[in-house]
Parts: structure tokens; sequence; C-alpha cells
């Protein structure tokens, strides 16, 4: 499995988000800022949260996004498939995909990819966004316009360091 931008836009966005408190909206506009995200992308992962029920939208002057949710009941996997990434490691383990394996019955690696699709799926479920938020209050902040995007999970303009994540 190798998540895309997308996956790791919607994590860090949402940890910003959350990392500003729940008593007033936040705008695309300002996460975008410290982020480094664009705001039109932004745009575009935030209707899929709000379609899932991860963040709210309020309109208007002052208008911007809420979570849905408390943090603690957000978990990572859920802002993963809320975006539409995918989790499993081969298509042959995931049940939407258009491609279809007629050698999963008699394919011992099978056994394998569906077994690294459920521990991948649990450990993701396992990890909160609140959880993050915590991470985040204790990392180094990023350089501005390092031009690194990297595959590391971040929030509040920081970034999580290979193997640093602990369940």
């Amino acid at each position: 499995m190798r998540l895309t931008a997308r996956g790791s836009y919607a994590v860090r966005a949402l940890v910003d988000l959350a990392n500003q408190g729940d008593s007033r909206p936040v705008s695309l506009r300002a996460i975008a800022a410290r982020g480094e995200i664009s705001v039109s992308y932004l745009e575009q992962l935030f209707l899929k949260l709000r379609r899932h029920g991860i963040v709210k939208s309020v309109r208007g002057p002052g208008g911007g996004y809420l979570l849905a949710r408390e943090p603690e009941g957000i978990s990572v996997a859920d802002i993963i498939e809320s975006v539409e990434e995918k989790l499993d490691p081969m298509y042959c383990v995931d049940p939407n995909s258009p491609r279809k394996c007629f050698r999963i019955e008699c394919c011992p690696a099978h056994l394998v990819w569906n077994e690294l699709a459920r521990r991948i799926r649990e450990f993701l479920a396992s990890v909160s966004l609140a959880e993050l938020m915590r991470q985040s209050q204790t990392l180094r902040a990023c350089p501005q316009n390092s031009g690194e995007d990297g595959d590391a999970i971040a929030g509040n303009g920081v970034v999580v360091g290979p193997g640093e994540l602990k369940p």
C-alpha cells in the first residue's frame, strides 16, 4: 500500500483543523497556508470528508470547517477511506476493485495479501485524530516551502518521521 497525496493531505489538514480548537470554524485558506496545500485541492478533500461525517461546514462570514465528531472518535482509517484512498495492498483483496483475480482460491500469496490488508486497516483504525494531535504538539516545525512532501503523516505544519508513530 502506498498512500497518495490525497490521503496524506487529508490527515495533515484534519490534524491542523483539530489543533485549532472546536469553538470557531477554520477556513480552508488558513489550513492551506499552514500546510502548504492548495485551497482547491483541500476543497475537494473536505467535500468528501463532509459527506462521510468527518467535518461539518459553516457558511457565511467567519465560516469554515469544524470537526463533526470528537477527535477520539475519528481514526486515520476513517480519514483515508473518506477521501477514497485504497488501503488494500493488492487488488485481489479489494472487494471494490474493478479487476478480478481468478486465482484467489489457489494462490498462496493471496493469504499474505489478505492478512496484510487486515493488519494495515487494524493499525490505521487504532490511531485516532486525538493521538495525532497530541503527537503534533511535540514535533519541530517544518521549514516553509521545503518542497519535500514525503510520505509522513503530519499536522499543524510539522512532520512525523518514519517509524515515529506508535499505536
